[in-house]
């Protein structure tokens, strides 16, 4: 049986990256159920289905900042 994922649950992934609300790989994958590698293989493999600004990769600056807010840094985050 899936699991229903809250409107609240989904806000509270949603950060301000470069301006943009975005979600972390980690977070899309956990939600399909599936491995964030697998889910990045599948944006790869059909790059022409997403715009071009649809992923981008932070910077250590951007991954300091983003921790702040998550406030308690996760395995496969940086943890």
């Amino acid at each position: 049986m899936k699991e229903i994922i809250t409107v609240e649950t989904i806000e509270r992934k949603i950060y301000l990256v470069r301006g943009h609300k975005v979600m972390l790989d980690s977070d899309l994958a956990e939600m399909y159920a599936v491995a964030t590698k697998v889910l990045l293989q599948a944006v790869k493999r059909n790059l022409d289905r997403f715009p071009g600004d649809f992923m981008f990769q932070l910077n250590y600056q951007e991954v300091a900042v983003l921790r702040s807010q998550i406030v308690t840094s996760k395995p496969g985050r940086g943890g």
